[in-house]
Parts: structure tokens; sequence; C-alpha cells
């Protein structure tokens, strides 16, 4: 058990703690460095690389690393999200991690209660919630443009992942817990809790080599319906999603497809850079910046952000849901996931 001691909001600058070198390292490193956050690295693979490349200085273990930050982003492959979670919180440090906050649900819970009881803060990434069109979309929604939320269908599709260990679903939770989580937070940010779930789950191709999709139906608390399409496809597969919203009185609709980023044709000086087939192009301040500088100000006292360790637990409930509709055929709630406590 964790002794509670008094963590201080640390002073600026903000001296950062990344564990982990992998792809999403590189969209988190540079919006730490615009923050004006100083930024320490530690990985058993690739941080000397990491920091040649962005920016911020490697050390050699994860002592070192706590030794010297006052908050810690994990971005590491997500079976070790707990335990550096715990790490962190057993030594005072706040915590921003990578989603999903922990690959089950019990997992989630203790992460949740090891900062609870450490006195230190945690979120977790879900950096949909600061895309431009989400964010516009979820305050037209809660000020009642539409009326009350009655459908929502969310589609995302990009590059299946490269390391094996995202193929591997006893590790990464597979395409519904890895990618789809976007999308399942995000419904409930927008129409409430979520009641039962039915999903279903198809491969085209062997191994690695297969393009994965799934399909999942929620259905909340309140009557409202969603439904959300995840695909994991060929390489190079563009990155697209779109969503529609549907309430009593109307309708919001958004493709990445047919609203492009602003593209600057200036020559190579300018070039805007492309998505990676996993990420969406962003042309501006980036969603990882505006989330991280919102995750900061709460670090250092401020307001907390908009989305909490308890959402980051809501939705792996309900993609753990999904993971056992996919296996049973049968409609699941939440509820039931909840009370098992286990990994679906």
């Amino acid at each position: 058990m964790l002794v509670t001691v008094p963590v201080h909001p640390p002073a600026p600058p903000l001296r950062v703690g990344m564990i982990g070198a992998g792809g999403i390292a590189g969209a988190h490193l540079p919006a730490w460095l615009n923050l004006g956050a100083a930024v320490s690295h530690f990985s058993t693979v690739g941080a000397e690389v990491l920091a040649a490349r962005h920016g911020g200085v490697a050390v050699g273990s994860l002592e070192e690393l706590l030794d010297l930050v006052d908050v810690v982003d994990i971005v590491t492959p997500t079976p070790s999200h707990l335990g550096y979670i715990e790490a962190a919180a057993a030594a005072g440090k706040h915590v921003f991690c990578e989603k999903p906050l922990a690959r089950t649900s019990a997992d989630a819970r203790r992460a949740i209660e090891a900062c609870r009881a450490a006195g230190v803060q945690l979120y977790p990434g879900h950096v949909v919630r600061y895309f431009s069109e989400y964010e516009a979309t979820h305050r037209a929604v809660a000020a009642g443009t539409v009326g009350a939320v009655a459908v929502q269908r969310f589609t995302r599709t990009g590059s299946r992942p490269g390391p094996d260990w995202f193929h591997d679903p006893e590790s990464s939770g597979g395409v519904v817990l890895d990618q789809m989580i976007h999308d399942l937070d995000f419904a409930c940010w927008n129409a409430g809790p979520v009641d039962t779930v039915f999903a279903r789950q198809a491969r085209i191709g062997p191994g690695t080599d297969g393009v994965v999709s799934a399909h999942v139906v929620l259905q909340h608390v309140n009557g409202a319906i969603s439904h959300a399409a995840g695909t994991w496809a060929q390489p190079g597969t563009a990155f697209r999603t779109t969503f529609e919203i549907a309430g009593s009185d109307g309708i919001l609709r958004h493709d990445s497809g047919e609203h492009k980023p602003l593209v600057i044709d200036g020559g190579i000086r300018h070039e805007c850079a492309a998505g990676t087939g996993l990420l969406p192009d962003v042309t501006g301040i980036s969603p990882f910046e505006l989330e991280l500088g919102e995750i900061a100000r709460a670090f250092m006292g401020g307001d907390p952000p908009r989305v909490s360790a308890e959402d980051g637990l809501a939705a792996i409930l309900i993609a753990e849901a999904a993971i056992t509709s996919v296996r049973t055929g049968q409609p699941v709630t939440v509820a039931s996931i909840e009370n098992v406590g286990v990994a679906a």
C-alpha cells in the first residue's frame, strides 16, 4: 500500500520524464518541447535516437529518470503501463499515460488506486478529444445544437501498426482496445455511460499481413445508440475518420477525407508533415500539444483537464465488453464486465 505524501505543484519549466521511444513518442516529444518543458528520456531501446532526432536528454535507468523529473509521460507498449504508473506514483510523480490507460480494467483500477494513494494525478492519452473537429462537435452537442443525441456513427481506418505486439491480442487488445478506444471514449463523452455492447470482428489474410476490421454497437444508458467501425488496413493506407451524430433537432457530420488540413505550397521549406497511416495529417498547433498543455496546467495546480483517469477506465470496460461480445457472439453488459473486474 502506497503512503500518501504531499505532492506540491511543480514550478515552471516543467521537468518531464518520457518512458518509451516508440512511434507515439515522436508526437509527444515535440509537443512537450514546444510547451517549454525540460524533457528526459528513458527507454530500453531507442532513447538516444529519440533525443538526437527531436531533443531532450537520454538517461540510463528508470530510477535516474524519476530522480530528475516532476511528471512522467508513459509511451510504452500497453502491457507495461501499470508497472510504470505504479513506479511513478511510488516516486511521487504525476502521470500522463498514452491510451489505453492499462491492458485491462482490473489493471486500470490498480493504476488509479496507486496514484490516489500516493496523492498524484493520473490522466490517459485520449487525444481525439483535442482534435478540433471532435472538440467543436462535442461543444455543439453539449450546447444542444442537435437536440437529444439519438444515433452516433464513427469510422476510423489506417495502416496496421508495424510492431508485432500490436498483433497479439493478449498484449494489445487488438484493434478494438488499441485503435477504436478513441471512438468508444468520444461516444461516451457525447451520449453518456454505456449499458450494452454488441460487436463483430473479421480478418482477411493471414497473420500480421491480414486486414482487421471490427464493428461495435453501443446502447447508452439514456437510450442513444452508437456504432463504431475500426480497420487496420494495408501499409500505406491513408488515415481517415468519419462521424455522424443525429439528434432530435439535426445532424452533425464530418469526413476527414473531404475536409483536408491546410496545405501550404511554398517549396521544400514549407512542406507540411504528412500523416503516417497511423495518425492523421496535422497542420498548425498539434492536438498533442493542446492535450499536453492542458494536462501540464493541471499538473502545475490548474484546472482538471477534459479527460480523467475514470474516463480511461470506462473506455477500457466498453472495449472489454466488445471483445467479449466478439468471442461469444452475444450482447454484453458493461456492468457484467465491471463486476468481474478481469480482462475480457
